[in-house]
């Protein structure tokens, strides 16, 4: 900053704060934001004023060859641009689920529980019995069946004696045949039957829910709600809703950044699964990852999910909050070392995504450029810099 004009900014600012002393602190509080809304108006227009006094002291010093230009050099640090890998991810919300939960139902009209065998917790095998349903009627059909068999025996066994002896009709014998036979298939049917008053368990896994009770009727779900559930935590997956403009930059086996911040634990997965429609309510697609199997991990948990969506290799990468913008676009500082030492030049660029507190720079700068990092707050292009 030229002295001149550092002296005018001091005088300003002591005149403003004797101005301060002798008012009441209300009166400061009620000027304060109209003061902040001058002060960023003037640092706007104070890089372009800096750029034209310089502009207008270099046409002074060719016209004025007698006159003597002081200028003191500002302090900066710079940082070498190198490539580098840079990667952009949509930041989403989802949840765990797991490929086996299952809701036990009767293999029958369901009955009243008579008997259960396991409780909420437990952990069950597949095939394992859960509970008994009452089979009492069914019982005594089985009795009084076996009973007409063992009648329906008796009498092909003597129509088998007689026909050996010649005596009766080939239609006789063969009629006692069938009865017995088709007792023996109803008797089959009815156990049957008496198998589906117990009901099983159809995977291996914890039972995590159980609303059944003894002396109630089951019928598998009361309402909308499952009785009972078991679920089997062997695949776990994450399941997220992608905004649908986010359908042509996600896609099958894209990267997934995983973390279940309930338990502190981070994963890495890609994406299994992508649904062939638009959710019409969330206006979303439905996709999923895989996680491997963990105890600590529970179904419907929160997951913070990130999926890649863009990856430039070898990319011109810089903190973001150094890239500024004037009337022509985008611009950062460069030092650069010329016949009169190191001076600061402004180099337009453009701008890609960006992700967290970096940049990608698509185009206006290579690699090994001395990138203005500290004090290039007020800078303005020409400016002799020095090396903090």
């Amino acid at each position: 900053m030229k002295p001149f004009l550092t002296k005018s900014l001091l005088v300003l600012a002591l005149a403003t704060l004797v101005v301060a002393c002798g008012e009441s602190k209300k009166e400061v509080a009620g000027k304060l934001g109209e003061k902040k809304a001058e002060l960023a108006k003037l640092q706007s227009e104070s890089a372009k004023l800096l750029e034209q006094i310089t502009k207008l002291e270099e046409e002074i010093s060719k016209l004025d060859t007698g006159a003597t230009k002081v200028e003191s050099s500002k302090l900066i640090a710079v940082t070498a641009v190198a490539p580098q890998d840079f990667n952009h991810y949509i930041e989403l919300q989802g949840r765990v689920d797991a490929d086996d939960i299952s809701f036990v139902t009767p293999r029958g009209m369901g009955g009243q529980v008579k008997a259960l065998y396991v409780k909420q917790g437990d952990i069950v095998s597949k095939g394992q019995l859960l509970l008994k349903l009452d089979d009492r009627v069914i019982t005594q059909q089985i009795e009084q069946l076996k009973s007409q068999l063992n009648f329906a025996e008796d009498i092909y066994k003597r129509r088998q004696n007689l026909w050996k002896q010649g005596i009766g009709s080939e239609v006789e014998l063969l009629s006692a045949k069938n009865n017995v036979d088709n007792l023996n298939k109803q008797i089959d049917l009815v156990k049957e039957q008496l198998n589906m008053t117990n009901v099983y368990a159809e995977v291996s896994g914890f039972v995590n829910t159980m609303n059944a009770r003894v002396g109630q009727v089951f019928q598998g779900i009361t309402g909308a709600t499952p009785d009972i559930t078991i679920v089997n935590t062997s695949r776990l997956k994450v399941i997220t809703d992608v905004p649908e403009n986010y359908l042509s930059k996600v896609n099958k086996g894209s990267r997934v950044e995983i973390s279940i911040p309930d338990i502190s634990k981070n994963f890495t997965s890609n994406i299994s699964f992508i649904s062939a429609s638009i959710n019409p309510a969330s206006r979303g697609f439905a996709t999923e990852a895989r996680l491997p199997a963990d105890a600590s991990i529970k179904p419907n948990q929160l997951a913070l999910v990130r999926i890649l969506d863009y990856a430039a290799p070898n990319a011109m990468v810089v903190p973001v909050n150094l890239v500024q913008s004037d009337e022509k676009g985008k611009y950062v500082f460069v030092a650069v070392t010329e016949k009169d030492g190191m001076v600061a030049r402004k180099k337009p660029v453009v701008v890609g995504q960006v992700q967290g507190d970096f940049v990608e720079i698509k185009t206006g700068l290579v690699a090994g450029d001395q990138l203005v990092s500290q004090g290039y707050q007020g800078l303005y292009n020409g400016q002799k810099v020095s090396l903090n």
